[in-house]
């Protein structure tokens, strides 16, 4: 499965969930504004802006947006929101597409580095983000914490959110760190809808040391946008990489 094929038309179409689920202003409103805050009044690039979730609200906070996005269906979501000229969207791979300009901030959402299936795209990842950078930018990523202490041995499978009409079921592959996330939807019926994404996972140690290679610095880690503490038992973190203001050895 490749991203564009995952990221289809219809994908694209269902994508929106206003006001729920990732677009509940509680989960929206302190990305926003953690965001806002990381730019530190200069520009934003966004690397898989997708329909323009986090890119819309940051723009209309007061923050130049610009985007990197695979999926052409996804852009076309996002241009029904904003045109060009309010965020330009580059065509392409966030590990390698290059958008025009320098940039304060450029920052990842909702655990989309993982999408990359192999550690040097993932590295290439980091340092195309550098690439973009002015010198003492940040480059924030979103991620989910994998929940390996939840296998027993033999187990392959761990289920990681029930909820009406919705189960959330994560297979993994620890000799290749992957994993397929699968997104049961249903109703009433006996028929269910499946939508299932590959993904690459990585610890945050592993993270740390690709950001390192690409000539980043950890600057803070915490278990949300809110600011939360990250610990061993936290689910998820955001982690704010910085480029140094000045070469090391300088």
């Amino acid at each position: 499965m490749r991203d564009d094929d995952i990221w289809d038309t219809e994908a694209a179409d269902g994508y929106d969930t206003p006001g729920i689920g990732m677009f509940a202003p509680e989960i929206l409103g302190p990305t926003v504004e953690r965001l806002a805050e990381l730019a530190s009044g200069g520009r934003a690039l966004e690397f898989a802006i997708g329909t323009g979730r986090v890119a819309v609200p940051l723009s209309e906070r007061g923050v130049p947006v610009a985007g990197i996005e695979m999926s052409a269906p996804m852009i076309g979501r996002l241009r029904g929101k904003a045109d060009e000229a309010s965020i330009p969207v580059v065509l392409g791979d966030m590990a390698t597409a290059v958008a025009p300009g320098k940039f304060a901030l450029v920052y990842l959402v909702f655990n989309t580095i993982s999408n990359l299936l192999t550690q040097a795209e993932q590295v290439a990842c980091f340092r195309n983000a550098a690439r973009h950078l002015v010198p003492g930018g940040r480059f924030v990523i979103e991620l989910w914490v994998p929940e390996l202490r939840k296998l027993p041995p033999g187990q392959q499978a761990v289920v990681w959110q029930t909820e009406e009409g919705y189960i959330g079921l994560d297979r993994y592959d620890v000799l290749r760190q992957h994993v397929v996330s699968h997104h049961f939807r249903f109703g009433e019926g006996k028929q269910a809808e499946l939508l299932r994404s590959p993904h690459r996972y990585i610890w945050p140690a592993e993270l740390d040391l690709m950001a390192a290679l690409a000539g980043f610095e950890l600057e803070s880690r915490h278990a949300d946008w809110a600011g939360s503490e990250f610990t061993a038992d936290s689910r998820s973190h955001v982690s704010v990489y910085r480029i140094p203001k000045t070469p090391a050895g300088s």
